[in-house]
């Protein structure tokens, strides 16, 4: 049975939210996204955690003036 929240990749989170994976560890250093879950010499992220960083840069945004 596959896991309910994977853990994945930087590459992987770094497609997520559409940014490089040098950027995704740009965010990661200044504490936008949560530090990984080391697995030996493995860097993971649960792929909730990084569905939660994009729900909150969506809660933050500003509404569009029509």
């Amino acid at each position: 049975m596959p896991p309910t929240d994977p853990l994945i990749r930087d590459k992987d989170a770094a497609a997520m939210i559409g940014a490089s994976v040098s950027t995704f560890w740009r965010r990661v250093a200044d504490g936008t996204i949560p530090p990984a879950i080391k697995i030996g010499g493995m860097s993971r992220w649960r792929r909730s955690e990084i569905e939660a960083v994009i729900a909150r840069a969506e809660a933050q945004r500003e509404p569009v003036a029509a």
